[in-house]
This record gives C-alpha cells, structure tokens and sequence, in this order.
C-alpha cells in the first residue's frame, strides 16, 4: 500500500509513493538514478553491486514513486549509520573538524534520493524523503550532497537540514560534497508537496 502523502500542493496524477522491493529493480533505479544525475554506463556499472550492498544492510528502506503503468519515476533508500560503514569514515574527519561528528551517531542516512527528470519540481522527491524518514527510529537524519546551489540542496534545507561539513572530498568523485543533517521529523512546508491522484493504495 501506498504510504500517506501530504494533501497539499501541485497534484501529479497517479503517481503513489509506497515501499518498493529496490533490489529486485535495481536496473531501473539506476537509469532513474542516471537520468537525474547524469552518469555514464560506467559509472551506473559501478554503482548497481554497491547499491545492492546498501540495501542488505540491518534496517536499510526503500520508497518508490511509480507511475499508473508501473514505472519508477523516483527512489529514495537510506539506512541507520554506522561509524564502520565507509562513508562515515571519509566524512568523519571533516565533520570533527567542524565540530559536528556527533550526528554520526544514531542517524539515520539518506543514501540516494533521485527523481527522473520527466516527473521533477512535482513535489515527488520532497514525499519520498519525508515519508523515509517519517519511519525511521534514529531522531535525526544525514546526507551528502555535491557542494553548489543546486535544487537538490535547496530542497534539503527547506526540509531543515543545514551543513555540518563542506568541501568533503570523496575519492573518485570529481567534485566535492557538503554533508548536511536535520532533526527529525523532516519540516513541512516550503516548497511543493506531492498529492496524487486516485486511492493511494
């Protein structure tokens, strides 16, 4: 069944937000991820055994936004931290240096959150993280975005997460993120929110 979707906002018909077997789609998720973000077969190669990893890992969630016909038009997958997982340790650093590793500590990580481009600024990506979230356990929630003005982190801190590190390099990536944490639940409000159109079931 669909999970509960603010009524408020732009509607974007028939599209449902709802628990999504992420594994068993990975392939789509990928393109999704690969339209939104722009990544070569290469790149999405690399990625498809690191998200299946992600998604074996104790209380790791996924959500989908999925058309009438089936099709994912957005995902959003995170997980509890773990001070062990890799990329706390690339960012651990960064965030003592600023004073704020303790949000490393009983959080809960959004690791991807991407929306196909044909379904963007429709509220989809501000219902998936919100309603991940809204089911997480840990009081708080963190995130890495890449370091510019970009959509993506001006959702975020409509959301209430603020920067806590920025310039993190990662290795690989060509360019440097911020990590971001906000108190959970998520803020409302602020921006576009979801509603579709039916019975969310």
């Amino acid at each position: 069944m669909a999970a509960p979707v603010p009524p408020h906002g732009p509607a974007t018909p028939g599209v449902t937000i709802g628990p999504v077997d992420l594994a068993a789609r990975v392939d789509e998720a990928l393109v999704v991820q690969a339209m939104a973000f722009g990544l070569s077969q290469g790149e999405i190669d690399v990625r498809r055994p690191l998200v299946l990893r992600h998604l074996e890992q104790p209380g790791a969630r996924a959500l989908g936004a999925v058309t009438p016909g089936g099709r994912l038009a957005g995902f959003v997958y995170g997980l509890p931290n773990d001070r062990a997982h890799w990329w706390s340790s690339v960012v651990e650093p960064c965030l003592r240096a600023t004073g704020t590793d303790a949000w490393l500590d009983d959080s809960f990580v959004i690791t991807e959150l991407h929306v196909h481009p044909e379904h963007q600024h429709r509220g989809i990506g501000r219902a998936l993280i919100t309603a991940l979230t809204d089911g997480a356990a840990q009081p708080k929630s963190i995130l890495s975005a890449i370091d510019r003005d970009s959509p993506a982190r001006a959702l975020y801190r409509s959301l209430g997460y603020r920067d806590l590190a920025r310039q993190v390099v990662f290795p690989s990536a060509p360019v440097p993120y911020a990590v971001m944490g906000a108190p959970l639940p998520l803020r409302r409000g602020g921006g576009k929110d979801f509603r579709p159109h039916g019975p969310p079931g």
